[in-house]
């Protein structure tokens, strides 16, 4: 695996190291070594998957509030989406910023998301499967999330949007200060 950084401190798009031959071919995509020796030192303890129907729907953005330590690995194994992260952690040199990079079936690339950074994706293909392994386990009463569309990101999306879960497009407004002090209330705790 190849482990290339992103402007989002913590975050890297991982890259196959394919072996190939007239079969197709065989590569790696997670050992836990290999990611500590990146600074990525986590035990991956769920995987899922999301089906996409149509082109253009778009999936986020999530986050876990602490005290969860839910990090993310993602790829796309079927279609192609394009997957966005925002750095929501307010102690983070890269505090507020986003990245977007193109995921598909034929590079095969993931990215790593750090706890505490929001993920979406829109998919850019009808039929389109997405792959997460999970750092911590799902906890409903942390889960949480910021709007798509919000200002205070910028996100620009490569599609209308088709399809959206009401929860996804009714997110409030970003409010740094709130976020920021709630941040910090579950630190100490």
């Amino acid at each position: 695996m190849i482990f290339a950084s992103t402007p989002i401190s913590g975050a890297f798009v991982i890259r196959l190291e394919k072996r190939e031959d007239d079969r197709g071919f065989f590569a790696r995509v997670w050992c836990k070594r290999e990611f500590a020796e990146n600074g990525i030192d986590v035990d991956m303890v769920q995987a899922n998957i999301s089906y996409n129907r149509s082109a253009g729907t778009l999936r986020g953005m999530h986050f876990s509030r602490q005290p969860s330590r839910e990090g993310k690995l993602v790829s796309c194994g079927r279609g192609k989406i394009f997957d966005v992260i925002v750095d929501l952690r307010p102690e983070s040199p890269t505090f507020l910023r986003h990245f977007g990079v193109q995921l598909d079936e034929t590079s095969r690339e993931a990215v790593y998301i750090p706890p505490g950074v929001a993920h979406g994706f829109q998919t850019l293909e009808a039929d389109s499967d997405v792959f997460y392994m999970m750092s911590d386990f799902y906890k409903p009463d942390l889960a949480d999330g910021v709007r798509y569309d919000d200002p205070a990101f910028g996100i620009e999306w490569p599609l209308p949007v088709s399809v959206i879960a009401e929860r996804d497009r009714l997110y409030p407004d970003f409010d740094r200060e709130t976020h920021t002090a709630r941040h910090a209330l579950h630190q100490v705790a």
